[in-house]
Parts: structure tokens; sequence; C-alpha cells
């Protein structure tokens, strides 16, 4: 099938976000690709999506994978016989991200790690003339995502984030018909992520690290603690030393999608409330449930998650609502329904219509856009051009930077007002969870 794309274009396209100059939304159907090249490609980073992220891209007969990095070796030989049965060469396998960037074969790095290693792993590859795909979200703070920003612009390399959404011809088909006006007036935007199979995570001594695996690398910038299995693989997610919970996890695929449908970025204010109440005495540190409000002027998105339930918002377990004076449109990975308003009688709406009806889409499930999403990956890098991208660095900072605002006023406590000139909500508690804290000898990246 032809490839629908829709993109947030480059730093050096015309002015229009409120986080950074030259960020805006745009779209580009259709292109004409270049004749095939081989692309060298590396990861850092390869289990869950990092290897999910690789093996779409090795769909591409064009790509090549040449360097394998993770910290956990056992991970390393695991993806190694893997790739024995997709491509016949072996590739070099690594602990130190810093030695596969130092492959001056390498194009391309796939960057897979905890999300408090992305910003620091992307700044230097794209330094070391290696362009990036990047995991959700692409920081752990605020300020790393505005440094990743700077850092795209800088170098000029091919930057796409993992918000595969952004390449589904479905939502473009959705977002078409928000903004087509036909739903009204929206003054209202729900987000949410219910997630059934979350359980609670028990709770384990701390050991030491399995054989083959480097833990002070691990760590890296994050805190110096004993290892303990639940901060490791996969569960990391839920420990704020190292993400910001399913608000960062699940919350910027949605965030994304509902901010570029409304041509908003900065929020005036967000409030949260929520916290350990499903499971309370489990490991874990970040809430299972919460609510978030962002003001964005002439309207509010809500966000909200839960875990261990499936029955979300309007029957299901994530998605997007748009809510309007004449209907609301409802989006998720399955396809998108419009539910149209009546003039109300009374108590009853039996009334006429406020919009003509408007048929929705299914997916089809044969359609991976993941693979959609790594193959405009592919083609920004053949020509050199980031403002092709269907999810540059800039959407994914901006989905990153209001779902960590949405953290912040979880954690503080408060109802906090962003100044997007100076970059601070002028609330020291707020302030003081802007930027990371690097540890044990890691340094912030200054661009």
């Amino acid at each position: 099938m032809k490839r629908r794309k829709f993109i947030y274009s480059s730093l050096a396209a015309a002015s229009g976000s409120a986080f950074l100059p030259g960020a805006v939304n745009a779209f580009n159907i259709n292109r004409q690709q270049k004749p095939n090249e081989k692309i060298n490609i590396g990861v850092v980073g390869c289990n869950g999506m990092g290897w999910a992220d690789t093996t779409s891209l090795l769909k591409n007969q064009e790509i090549d994978l040449v360097g394998i990095c993770d910290v956990d070796d056992n991970v390393v030989q695991k993806k190694l016989a893997e790739y024995a049965s997709l491509r016949t060469n072996k590739p070099k396998t690594y602990g130190d991200y810093r030695k596969l960037l130092s492959d001056k074969s390498i194009d391309a790095v796939v960057i897979g790690t905890p999300d408090h290693w992305h910003c620091k792993i992307m700044v230097d590859a794209v330094e070391a003339g290696k362009h990036v795909y990047v995991e959700k979200p692409v920081a752990n703070s605020i300020d790393e995502s505005y440094i990743m920003m700077k850092a795209a612009e800088k170098t000029g390399k091919v930057v796409q984030t993992g918000q595969w959404q952004r390449s589904g011809p479905h939502y473009k088909e959705a977002i078409d018909i928000v903004q087509s006006g036909k739903l009204g007036k929206i003054r209202l935007v729900k987000v949410w992520a219910y997630q059934g199979w979350m359980k609670p995570v028990p709770v384990l001594p701390d050991s030491e690290p399995p054989e083959g695996v480097d833990y002070e690398f691990w760590l890296g910038p994050a805190p110096k603690r004993p290892f303990n299995p639940n901060r490791f693989h996969f569960n990391f997610r839920w420990f704020w030393d190292y993400a910001g919970g399913l608000m960062t996890d699940w919350g910027v695929h949605e965030i994304d999608i509902a901010l570029l449908t409304m041509k908003a970025d900065a929020p005036k204010s967000v409030m949260a409330s929520g916290g350990k109440l499903a499971y309370p005495d489990d490991a874990s540190e970040t809430p299972d449930t919460l609510q978030a409000i962002f003001e964005y002027g002439d309207f509010n998105m809500l966000w909200e998650h839960a875990t261990g339930i499936d029955l979300g918002p309007y029957e299901m377990r994530e998605g997007i609502a748009f809510i309007g004076n004449n209907g609301t449109l409802v989006v998720n990975r399955g396809g998108f329904k419009v539910l149209v308003e009546r003039e109300s009688r009374g108590y009853a709406n039996s009334g006429k219509s406020k919009m003509e009806e408007i048929s929705g889409k299914t997916r089809p499930e044969s359609v991976s856009y993941l693979d959609l999403h790594t193959a405009n990956f592919i083609d920004a890098i053949k020509s050199n051009d980031p403002g092709l991208l269907n999810s540059h660095i800039n959407s994914g900072s901006i989905a990153a930077i209001n779902a960590q605002m949405g953290n912040i006023a979880y954690r503080t406590g408060k109802k906090i007002y962003w100044n997007n000139k100076n970059k601070t909500f002028g609330d020291s508690a707020a302030d003081k969870l802007i930027t990371a804290t690097y540890h044990n000898g890691w340094k912030l990246p200054v661009i």
C-alpha cells in the first residue's frame, strides 16, 4: 500500500511551536524514493522494543545490522542467535555503546535502552555522525528533551522517535475529520491507557547482578543502588530513577496524537491526582491510578491510566477522544468511530442529529504501523532530510515534556503553571524536577 506520511517538520521549518522555534505540524504524502543504498545500523539496548525496532528495519533489504550493544551479554547472545535466522553476516558485539559509536561504518543507531539513558546516548550518537531511532519516551526529564532537540538541530542528523502511531493511516484520517470542523468546537480531549495485564510487582530482596550483566554501566547516570530484579529488565518503568510509569510509557503515544490534532504543545497549567490505589503494597513507585488535567487555553486534555483493568472510557483499553459540540471522535490502535450528538429534548437525546453520520474505520490486521514507521526513517536517512520524518525528535520531545509535566504535578501535589518563556513553573518543588541529576561520573550533555 502507498505510505501515507504525516510529519512533525524539522527545526529549520517555519515557526509554530511554543516549545522550540521552528517546530510545526505538517503532512507529507507519498514522495519519490531514491534508489536503494545499503545502510549499516547498530542497536544499543537490544531487549524489548530495541529489538522489535531493529527487526522491523531489517525487513528492508537495504539495511544491514553490523553492531549489537547491551550491558547484558545474555541478551546479546540470544539476539545473535535470533539474527542468524534473518541474515548471514555476524554483527560485532559491544558492552559499551561508545565503542559501537566509534565504528565509522555505522550510519544509524537504534536506542532501546531504559529511559534514563536515552538523552546521553542520543546526543553522543548524533555528535558521532549517526542518524538515530530512539525509543519513546525520548527522555526521563523535561530538560533532557530540550537538549535532544538542540543536538538534532545542531548536527542536522535524522532523529526519529518510536511514536509509531504517527505512521498509521487511520490516525491521519481521524485527525483530518477532527480538523475539518465537523465535530464542532472541541472543548475536551480525553487520553487514556487501561492496562489489565499489569499485575502487582512482587517485593523482592536486593541481590547480586546476574552473571554477564554490567550493572554499573546499566545504572549509568541513575543514582547508585544495590541490584534488584524489579528495577532491571522491563520493570524499570515503574521506578522514578529510570522512567515515569504509565504516564510517560503509554502517555506519550496518546498525548502526541492529541496535541498534533489540536495544534497545541505547551500547556498553561497541569494538575494531577492518583497514587498506588490498586496495588498499594507492591514494589513499584509510580502510580497505578492517575488522572491529570492539562489546560491549553481553548480546550482541556484529561489523561487517565489504571492498571489491572481493561475497561477504560468508551469500553476501550487505550484511546483518544475528541469531544466536540456536534460529536465525538474516538480513535485507538484498532481504528476510530464517530459518535453523533443529538438535539436534547428534556432528558432524552432523541432529537435531530447535530452533524452528518461519519463512517468509522478499522485498522487492517495485515498492516504493521511499526514497519511503516521504520520505513519512513529509512526514507529520511536516504534523503538526508529530517523534515520527512513522521515523528521527528521535536514531536517526541513535546509529547515527553507534557507527560513529564503530568508526573511533576502528581509528585508535587500542586497545580503547576508553565512559563513557556522562561521554561519554568515558578515553583521551587516543581522546578527541581525539570532537570535530571546525573550520577556515577556521568555528565548531563551540554549543547
